[in-house]
């Protein structure tokens, strides 16, 4: 099961809005198919690890990282292959928690195959939790990613950022760009980098991520990387209140003004343009505000070995003031090695486990 939940991450950035999954077909001792979701519209991992093992799938258990999907959506059944095959016993991950596309478990069973469910269920949800999150959520799945130094600091006094981490942890950070469906920054980071939040030094996904921007009164500049390629990769302002010129520059430019009653409560528009998840980065004041509100899901931190010491700005400085005995202390997911920088994602919230129908 292991092995078909790293298959699955093959899929980074290609599936979406379908999920990531991976297969495995054994055979007595020996594994005799492989395949995972490659892209989005093409065949799914059964189906691919059962063109794997050809006449071998016959009487093989299949560990499959996902139900196997049960309706006609761009491709057939996966279940209906798995019993085509004459696979002898399907042992799943987690359960799909989309209602068109559950019920393989259901099917599978009725045609005599043995099913076993939630082996490493965990590991299996933390593999693609936006996907798990987004059935049931009126927000996107938020990771907030920081670079910050040995003590804490995401700039030093006068704003400068540039480079607190070494190309290899710039390049991981591209790549969590190119897994998520939105990046966002706060105004404060438009005014003080110019960011262009695109995916440039990891290979590029099926559909760019579109870039918003937490900016209360419309301040992004018309100059700005950002608002000067919306044409090429959408940009999304948030806006609470804005000036009616500011708006319609912005909108004349290609920017999609979000009008909202509170910047960070109104988030079921993002969630209506096509966002299930969200990477956030930057800067301070939005990751306090984030923090304050509790809408940070996973928190990925950047360290370099450098340290920037007094007038820094720090990373949570916005955050609110707790004690020691209060403060909560986060599940670490990963930690890596990125040349002389570190990595290490956190868990703020548990992924949700997908409830079972009345079939089990």
């Amino acid at each position: 099961m292991r092995r078909a939940i790293d298959l699955g991450q093959r899929g980074w950035g290609w599936t979406a809005p379908n999920p990531m999954v991976g297969a495995v077909v054994v055979r007595g001792d020996s594994v005799v198919g492989e395949g995972w979701h490659a892209r989005f519209g093409e065949r799914h991992a059964e189906v691919a690890a059962l063109e794997a093992a050809g006449p071998n799938a016959r009487g093989a258990t299949v560990y499959v990282s996902l139900e196997p999907c049960a309706h006609h959506g761009k491709t057939p059944p996966c279940a209906d292959a798995l019993i085509k095959a004459q696979v002898s016993r399907v042992v799943i991950g987690a359960r799909d928690p989309n209602p068109h596309a559950a019920g393989g478990v259901k099917r599978l069973r009725d045609a005599g195959i043995e099913v076993v469910t939630g082996v490493e269920e965990r590991r299996a949800l933390e593999a693609d939790p936006a996907f798990f999150y987004s059935f049931d959520a009126k927000r996107p799945w938020i990771t907030l990613k920081l670079a910050v130094t040995i003590d804490g600091a995401i700039a030093d006094g006068a704003g400068g950022s540039q480079w607190i981490t070494g190309r290899r942890a710039r390049a991981a950070a591209h790549r969590l760009r190119a897994g998520h469906d939105a990046v966002a920054v706060g105004i404060g980071t438009v005014l003080a980098d110019n960011p262009s939040l695109t995916v440039r030094d990891a290979p590029a996904p099926r559909v760019a991520p579109i870039r918003v921007i937490f900016d209360r009164h419309a301040r992004t500049p018309l100059d700005s990387a950002l608002v000067k390629s919306a044409r090429d990769v959408p940009v999304i302002v948030m806006a609470e209140k804005p000036a009616a010129a500011a708006v319609r520059g912005l909108e004349a430019a290609g920017v999609k003004v979000i009008r909202t009653s509170s910047l960070y409560n109104d988030w079921e528009h993002l969630k209506s343009q096509g966002i299930r998840s969200m990477l956030v980065e930057g800067g301070a004041r939005l990751a306090g505000a984030l923090w304050e509100r509790s809408l940070i899901d996973r928190l990925i931190i950047f360290q370099g070995p450098i340290v920037l010491g007094a007038g820094s700005r720090n990373a949570f400085g916005f955050a609110p003031a707790t004690s020691i005995k209060q403060a909560v202390r986060l599940a670490v997911l990963e930690r890596r090695a990125l040349g002389d920088d570190s990595m290490i994602t956190y868990a703020v919230h548990e992924v949700p486990a997908p409830e079972l129908g009345p079939t089990g």
